[in-house]
């Protein structure tokens, strides 16, 4: 029986690298359709806590270009404060205009701006909330020629409200319809 749990823990470790470099070199791409865990044999070996760590690996999205995989705890600090200019959703194809004329996606003035510390509030009328996932990103391009990336950590049924996380975090929740959706603050580029 050592020798069994012996080739489960070098296949853990094996699996672990693999995952850790796929992370680092994906880095700023989509999210695959397909996760990495389905075309692990973890359920037949067992290995519920590894499939589990390698489904956090891949929807935790804290990387940012150029400095590989981050700690799930490290989160990167929040930006100065921008007027916040679109809402891109790119799991969605969505790519509106934020406080235009004729547009239902609103940012609240009265909080912090989508990328400071604090919980950004904008409401959106009209979007499939509903259909995001953990882990797929949500991009706000701000004024300051900088777009925030957040990752997407829970979506809730209902108009949820409050502020959740600690108080130097930068996140983003949108409301709309009967679904809330919170993100954090996962990375930020250049805006082209």
């Amino acid at each position: 029986m050592p020798r069994a749990k012996w080739a489960v823990a070098a296949l853990t470790v094996v699996l672990l690298s693999t995952g850790i470099a796929v992370l680092q070199r994906t880095e700023g791409a989509r999210p695959a359709a397909v996760t990495t865990d389905d075309a692990l044999p973890s359920r037949a070996l067992g290995l519920s806590g590894h499939r589990r760590l390698v489904r956090e690996l891949e929807q935790s999205g804290e990387h940012t270009p150029g400095t590989g995989a981050r700690s799930p705890r490290t989160a990167p600090g929040p930006l100065r404060a921008a007027r916040p200019l679109r809402l891109r959703i790119p799991s969605l194809g969505v790519d509106v205009p934020l406080n235009g004329d004729r547009t239902e996606v609103a940012w609240d003035t009265g909080g912090p701006a989508p990328g400071t510390a604090g919980t950004a509030v904008v409401t959106v009328e009209g979007l499939p909330l509903g259909e995001l996932r953990r882990g797929r990103t949500i991009e706000i391009p701000r004024a300051d020629s900088r777009t925030a990336v957040f990752t997407v950590v829970r979506i809730s049924p209902g108009r949820a409200s409050g502020h959740e996380g600690p108080p130097g975090r930068a996140q983003l929740r949108l409301v709309g319809g009967e679904t809330a959706v919170l993100a954090r603050l996962t990375g930020q580029r250049r805006t082209r």
